[in-house]
This record gives C-alpha cells, structure tokens and sequence, in this order.
C-alpha cells in the first residue's frame, strides 16, 4: 500500500466521521486545519481509521498523531 493509497482512504473516512464531503486532507493537515476534528471526533476516527485499515493503535501511538501524514505512517508501519 501506498502513502496516496492510505490518503484516500483516510480522505474518505474524515469526510464520512466528520460529515465534510468536500473536506480535502493532506499528510501536512492537522486539526487546526480541519473544523469539527476536535477530541471527540478524534476518537471517532481513531476507531473508524483502526476498522478501515484492519491494525490497532497504541495509545502513545496515537497521542503523538500531529498530523494526517502522522497516521499514515502509522498506517504503513508494519
């Protein structure tokens, strides 16, 4: 899989989470960027990211998630 794989992916599953069909993510977005990705939201996407992509997250993983290029390279690591 591809880091423009997991993109798109990803891109479908905060459009869906967050109820943004237009919202376009990069590896640079952050929540600052985004309105709605709050904690909550998070959490939500966490869960959804971890369903999509079949894998499961540390929480020290996860806290260190600063951006969507963060949970890509979660995402790809084996």
């Amino acid at each position: 899989m591809t880091e423009e794989t997991v993109l798109e992916r990803l891109s479908v599953v905060f459009r869906q989470v967050l109820d943004q069909p237009d919202l376009v993510i990069r590896p640079e977005t952050t929540a600052l960027d985004v309105d709605g990705w709050d904690s909550m939201s998070h959490v939500m996407l966490v869960v959804e990211i971890e369903q999509q992509f079949k894998k499961r997250f540390k929480s020290r993983e996860i806290a260190d998630w600063k951006s969507v290029g963060d949970m890509i390279a979660s995402i790809l690591r084996p």
